[in-house]
């Protein structure tokens, strides 16, 4: 197993982070899983002593067409997938559009906008255990309870890419900031919105130090050029704190804290 350093202050769509030596995972073994994956770094803030960490080699970046099923390698970004998609002519993966990512990271998450979902056309994941069906796997709303290192998954094929709700998709990410951000910070809570909550409370477009919530989407942690980490964590624990002092709901992170 190889290893090399990664800027996370570079690397990481928000742009914090330490310089960290990462293992470069080659192939499938149970030892890997002492590591937590990083994909493409994209919901990601990682602190300044983060667990040990991996990184899939591009021997796990391909897709192919295999037995009627879509087989996708889990460092596959969700750019290329979205490509294949379209020149094949396969619905299903329309909300990849600007949906930054890598296939293991967006399946154990279950990533995507509004109510499409990379968990509704799958079939089946590789782990170091073997192949997992999708009825072993506990699938909700930007969640799994998958806890092993996804190399490969499978999805059922439906031909007719649709063009017109790619667009419908794009024109709905237009509201979103410009400054490096991990995207949502929370989840949405049953039957409500984290932005609105974070709005209620008075934080939209609120800064501690570096870090703000964006005054495009309050839910947008974003990074207006220099925060930190502490920066970032002070601003998460403030939110949680106020939408539950007014509202009783515990707001729950969707980006995840290394």
């Amino acid at each position: 197993m190889g290893k090399k350093i990664i800027d996370f202050s570079k690397y990481s769509s928000i742009k914090i982070g330490p310089k960290v030596e990462v293992y470069i995972i080659e192939k499938i073994e149970k030892d890997n899983e002492q590591l937590f994956i990083i994909g493409g770094a994209n919901n990601l803030l990682v602190s300044p002593n983060p667990p040990k960490i991996g990184i899939l080699s591009k021997k796990f970046d391909y897709i192919k067409i295999k037995n009627d099923t879509l087989v996708i390698g889990g460092a596959t970004p969700s750019g290329k997938i979205l490509s294949f998609c379209k020149k094949h002519n396969i619905k299903g993966f329309e909300f990849l559009t600007k949906l930054p990512g890598t296939l293991g990271a967006m399946v154990k998450m279950n990533a995507g906008v509004k109510n499409y979902e990379i968990g509704k056309s799958l079939l089946w994941i590789r782990t170091y255990r073997g192949t997992v069906p999708k009825k072993e796997i506990n699938i909700d709303y930007r969640i799994t309870d998958i806890e092993n290192i996804i190399y490969e998954a499978a999805f059922k094929i439906e031909y007719g890419f649709d063009t017109a709700l790619q667009k419908k998709l794009l024109d709905l990410r237009k509201n979103q900031p410009k400054e490096p951000s991990p995207g949502s910070c929370f989840k949405n809570p049953p039957g409500d919105y984290a932005g609105r909550l974070i709005e209620a409370v008075g934080l939209k477009g609120y800064t501690v130090g570096g870090a703000a919530f964006s005054e495009i989407h309050a839910n947008f942690l974003v990074n207006r050029g220099d925060a930190s980490f502490e920066d970032a964590i002070k601003l998460i624990e403030l939110a949680k704190k106020r939408v539950y002092e007014k509202f009783g709901i515990v707001l729950k992170e969707e980006v995840v804290i290394l």
